[in-house]
């Protein structure tokens, strides 16, 4: 017994030893899994860059905003020149805070008139404005508490010697569900439509009908679009139901075009089942691709930026991320349908699908290429 037991252990060993993509999944993923939660991924971000609109340049002033990065959490970034380039900033996603401080608010302080400082905070992943925003009003009053001085010294301390108003814009009630919903519309794509087509090729080849592939007269190319395109119908409606689950469930709207926000989407389809092409022309048989499409999905949930904020991560792991098509489509989904982005202000993501799009599919028409011969 002994005998044959150990006979089928070497046997399996052995298998697992030619398997090259299975071992290297045994030991790929755990480690990816400590790295990236041991290191990449912080749900307490800091340094998040701010945006500084103050036509007020006093002691005071300059105090307060020294306050505000004192905390850790805001760095300063950008000055913009009016209120409406700071608005086009947090829009874009280019800041993740402004705060706007009045051409008299030390005038009113000095008075005490309650002067006040705007905070607006792009609160569509409330995980990333919370602390922040309750960590400033502490932070400035005891800052300021070391400067009102001399006849400035009845301010120090009192609740009412400023108002601090905070805006969360585009959730306002700081609501999970409006930074989720949009979000697995990216993860969900990128699960089905990789795996879906990372079996392609490779269930041709475990079936037999690889060869009727090679005796048809069609190039690469068409094979590849052939095999793609039935996928995109799939995933066009899939995201039509998960709009509509978020609309009458959830109460997620679009806030902005409907058409934009398809021809991203189209953009993502594509993108992924170009990968999952890809996939399928690495891999022997079904169980490496399901295997192959899962390496590819893992970082694609957590360097997105879907479960945890994009910005709380250390910078390598902000470059990875900016490898991943679903990091671009989370940035164009969330834009369109919680801020009602415009063309202008997601062309940088569609362009980086685009480029996606491109490489992707000269390696897949290339390997197909060496699959034939």
């Amino acid at each position: 017994m002994w005998a044959r037991l150990i006979a089928i252990i070497l046997k399996e060993l052995q298998q697992l030893r030619r398997d090259r993509l299975t071992f290297a999944m045994m030991f790929g993923v755990p480690i990816m899994q400590l790295l990236l939660f041991g290191y990449a991924i912080d749900t307490d971000p800091h340094n998040l860059p701010t945006a500084v609109v103050s036509a007020d340049d006093t002691t005071i002033t300059r105090t307060i905003v020294s306050a505000l990065q004192t905390t850790g959490y805001m760095r300063v970034t950008r000055h913009p020149a009016s209120e409406a380039e700071a608005g086009e900033l947090l829009q874009n996603g280019e800041v993740q805070f402004v705060v706007t401080i009045p051409s008299d608010f030390t005038r009113r302080m000095v008075r005490g008139e309650r002067a006040q400082i705007l905070i607006d905070a792009d609160a569509t992943d409330p995980l990333a404005a919370a602390n922040p925003l309750a960590a400033a009003r502490p932070a400035v009053e005891q800052a300021l508490g070391r400067d009102l001085v001399g006849p400035l010294a009845t301010l120090a301390g009192r609740p009412d010697a400023f108002d601090l108003v905070i805006q969360r814009r585009y959730n306002p009630e700081g609501k999970a569900r409006l930074n989720i919903v949009p979000g697995l519309l990216a993860v969900i794509l990128t699960m089905t439509m990789v795996m879906m087509t990372a079996l392609a090729v490779t269930r041709e080849r475990e079936r037999g009908t690889m060869e009727n592939l090679l005796a048809m007269p069609v190039r690469p190319i068409e094979v590849m679009v052939g095999k793609i395109v039935p996928y995109i119908a799939i995933g066009a409606v899939q995201v039509l139901v998960i709009l509509l689950v978020s609309r009458f469930l959830f109460d997620v709207a679009v806030e902005g075009s409907l058409a934009l926000l398809g021809a991203g989407t189209a953009l993502f389809i594509t993108v992924n089942l170009a990968v999952g092409f890809t996939i399928s022309t690495l891999t022997q048989n079904q169980l490496q691709a399901m295997q192959a499409s899962f390496f590819m999905m893992l970082p694609s949930i957590l360097l997105s930026g879907f479960m945890f904020p994009f910005r709380g991560m250390p910078i390598w792991a902000q470059w990875l991320g900016e490898a991943l098509p679903a990091t671009h489509f989370m940035r164009i989904v969330r834009g369109v349908m919680l801020k009602g982005a415009g063309l202008g202000d997601i062309s940088p993501e569609l362009i980086a699908l685009a480029a996606m799009l491109l490489i992707v599919s000269t390696l897949a028409v290339t390997r197909y290429r060496v699959t034939l011969d």
